[in-house]
């Protein structure tokens, strides 16, 4: 497996974690989106850029973002529709200046 590449971003979350207001966080499970993931929906779906100007700006293939995008929402639809805490950290990010 190759070492990934640094994916750079343009902010951290202000909120690492998000969780269903039914239990407390210890009686959750998790799921957790990297920095990239979650960068890479902000990108998609907030921001609605297409999938190759957003790997530009995360300076990754298409592909690359694609998968990535691909694995958060996949984790995101498993946060929500099993009722887990959704928490953001890791990855191999830096910060865009």
């Amino acid at each position: 497996m190759r070492p990934k590449k640094t994916r750079w971003i343009s902010c951290l979350p202000g909120e690492r974690c998000f969780k269903p207001i039914c239990k407390p966080l210890s009686k959750l499970g998790r799921v957790h989106l990297t920095l990239d993931e979650f960068e890479a929906v902000r990108l998609a779906d907030l921001d609605g850029m297409k999938q190759v100007d957003a790997a530009k700006r995360l300076k990754i293939s298409r592909p690359t973002f694609s998968r990535i995008v691909s694995s958060a929402h996949n984790k995101i639809a498993d946060g929500l529709v099993n009722i887990k805490a959704i928490c953001i950290e890791g990855g191999c990010c830096k910060i865009r200046k």
